[in-house]
């Protein structure tokens, strides 16, 4: 399934939300690749933004990406909740378009390949997948 992303959404952010940590990772539509970034260790909601903030004014991505994720048979839990609580606050925030990616089995496929910072390989997973569902 391919999602409609303008032409001018090059760059992103991608975000594994957690409540205790927040993998990042940054990538592009030309390599369709993900590179991971430092996680984001904050636990109050003002600490992550302040944070969050920061990524954006370094990176200064065209858009977002943050992962939601769902149990195995595609229900809903807490977390799912607040991962989207997370990328409405994104949009409010910081003015930018936040695109929301199944993140199931992230985490997993992040170790497996190998990842040293489990949140941060999460966060690659999850704008890989993205990127490869764009045209």
């Amino acid at each position: 399934m391919s999602l409609p992303v303008p032409a001018q959404h090059q760059t992103f952010l991608a975000f594994d939300f957690g409540l205790k940590r927040t993998g990042v990772a940054s990538g592009n539509r030309l390599l369709a690749a993900a590179t991971p970034q430092h996680t984001i260790r904050a636990e109050g909601s003002d600490d992550r933004m302040r944070e969050v903030r920061a990524r954006v004014r370094e990176w200064q991505p065209d858009a977002l990406v943050v992962g939601v994720p769902f149990h195995p048979d595609g229900a809903s839990h807490e977390n799912t909740a607040r991962a989207r609580k997370f990328a409405r606050q994104l949009r409010a925030q910081l003015g930018l378009v936040v695109y929301e990616v199944d993140e199931r089995y992230s985490t997993t496929e992040a170790l497996a390949n190998g990842a040293a910072d489990a949140d941060a390989g999460a966060a690659c997973v999850i704008l890989e997948q993205f990127l490869r569902s764009i045209p």
